[in-house]
């Protein structure tokens, strides 16, 4: 490729310097004490921190319910990034990390006490190099806390123009399109579309990002991504866990409104979406509701042959047995919440017309992956006739996890054979070209909205064309609960109906 045209596609991938120097800011975690931030956000402005990668000059005060103080939640703080924090560090700079964190204790649905926590953001709080103090509020808080924070929020230091307020809204937002509809005309209430930050972890995952640079910086790719060559889309996000200590999260959410609605449809929206016209916010999530807005809504008799549910039942995951679903804490012995989920969705537009996109989520799977496999078409004519062996598909696989990979599977000449093709594999592998990398997803997230960039969370329509294509599944699911749970085995791929649903087809789930 000419050097112009490198040059071209990374100006227009890329957005602003990553080496500018971020302004001061001050960072209030609702929920400050409870699981998220004490293995996800703490340990992460922790590694920034020690990466000096954060201004001189921020603050991070934890509010919640706990009967800490300052003191208290350092402590919790050492405690939490002992256990989850994996690189070096000394003392001295966690000290020094330690003196810029701060606790207040509240009700949230207590509106006397937001006067009070207010003026501890005063108190903590140091202007930028332009007189603005910039806050970011964050929700890491159950969703029926979220309008009580909201609302009393709105009178403090949301009207005062010498603050510059972001705020970071976690999943799920809202149990359908009405809820998610009635979350953002809260948050619209008191923040602007701009300054509102919904964030889904997975972006923030180094080859799901990559996703967008692997197809658009590289032409030889562009020719054949499309229905032409593309035989059919599979994404694969499979769990060996279970649902953990989160049974009363799970028999209200299910794996639809866990995976689905989001995750899975940022992949396929990753996948499909056409190039935007530059790495801005708004560029990047206007080619995603294009295909949100394109995606073909099932009626009653495609949900039937579309749509597969199921619910482990026990087994043997890791040599270790495994009770059923319905025996975790905290889920009815008769639940029919469904912890896997098997799809096919077809995109009605120009590239994609006639493509299936074939898609499963599931706990208590055979192993612990994440990937995209795209499977090309086999050639119109088989070149060498009946003398030649029926041969694999061309594949490209992305990982996301357990490994970051890409990998290409072709077709050679087996040595010494007539005719006979060997199927071999392509592959780079991100540690072993770029050394190991410790960076969790949320160490990118953090920084973008500490920059005020917008790529990586959802867009209000957005959220709600995703709702619009999940709406159908859920309410047929809940108006016609399945009989036959728990219908697959811990440490399987999922039900039967799951591989039925490629093999009616004629063919295959792929993974490497």
């Amino acid at each position: 490729m000419p050097k112009e045209n490198e040059e071209i596609i990374c100006s227009k991938l890329k957005k602003g310097d990553d080496n500018a120097p971020l302004q001061n800011f001050t960072l209030i975690i609702f929920g400050g004490a409870g699981d998220l931030s004490s293995r996800m956000l703490i340990p992460t402005l922790f590694h920034l921190f020690n990466d000096d990668l954060l201004p001189e000059k921020f603050s991070v005060i934890g509010a919640g319910r706990r009967d800490l103080n300052d003191e208290g939640f350092q402590k919790h703080c050492v405690t939490s990034i002992e256990t989850y924090y994996k690189d070096f560090y000394e003392s001295e700079v966690l000290n020094k990390f330690l003196q810029r964190i701060f606790f207040f204790q509240i009700d949230s649905k207590d509106t006397s006490q937001y006067s009070l926590l207010s003026n501890k953001i005063k108190e903590k709080t140091t202007p930028d190099e332009n007189g603005k103090k910039n806050i970011i509020y964050y929700l890491s808080v159950p969703p029926s806390a979220t309008s009580s924070i909201v609302s009393n929020l709105g009178p403090q230091l949301l009207d005062d123009d010498s603050y510059n307020t972001k705020i970071i809204i976690e999943k799920p937002f809202g149990r359908d399109t009405k809820s998610a509809e009635e979350l953002t005309t809260i948050l619209h209430d008191s923040f602007s579309e701009n300054q509102i930050y919904r964030i889904d972890h997975y972006l923030g995952k180094e080859t799901v990002q990559n996703v967008i640079f692997f197809r658009f910086a590289n032409s030889i790719l562009e020719p054949l991504w499309n229905r032409n060559y593309i035989d059919n889309v599979q994404i694969t996000v499979a769990e060996d866990i279970g649902i953990e200590h989160r049974g009363n999260f799970y028999e209200q959410s299910g794996i639809i409104r866990d995976i689905i609605q989001n995750h899975m449809m940022q992949l396929i929206a990753l996948i499909a979406m056409e190039a935007p016209v530059g790495f801005d916010a708004d560029y990047i999530r206007d080619e995603k509701v294009k295909i949100y807005n394109s995606m073909r809504e099932m009626n009653r008799s495609m949900l039937l042959q579309n749509i597969v549910l199921g619910q482990y039942d026990k087994g043997i995951v890791d040599k270790k047995k495994i009770q059923p679903y319905r025996e975790e804490k905290d889920v009815s012995p008769q639940s029919t919440v469904p912890t896997f989920f098997g799809g096919k969705f077809f995109i009605d537009n120009w590239r994609w017309s006639g493509v299936p996109f074939y898609v499963r989520a599931g706990k208590r799977l055979k192993k612990r992956i994440t990937e995209i496999c795209i499977e090309f078409k086999h050639p119109p004519l088989r070149l060498f006739g009946d003398t030649c062996s029926r041969y694999d598909p061309n594949l490209l696989f992305i990982t996301i996890q357990p490994e970051n990979k890409i990998a290409f599977n072709i077709g050679i000449k087996y040595p010494n054979k007539i005719n006979e093709i060997q199927p071999v594999q392509m592959k780079f592998n991100y540690e072993d070209f770029f050394g190991p990398t410790h960076h969790p997803p949320y160490e990118r997230l953090l920084m973008d909205c500490i920059k005020g960039d917008l790529s990586l969370y959802a867009r209000e329509d957005g959220i709600k064309s995703m709702w619009h294509i999940v709406d159908p599944i859920i309410k047929y699911y809940e108006e016609n609960r399945p009989i036959d749970f728990p219908n697959y085995k811990a440490g399987s791929w999922g039900p039967d109906a799951a591989e039925d649903l490629l093999k009616n087809d004629g063919r295959k789930w792929h993974t490497t």
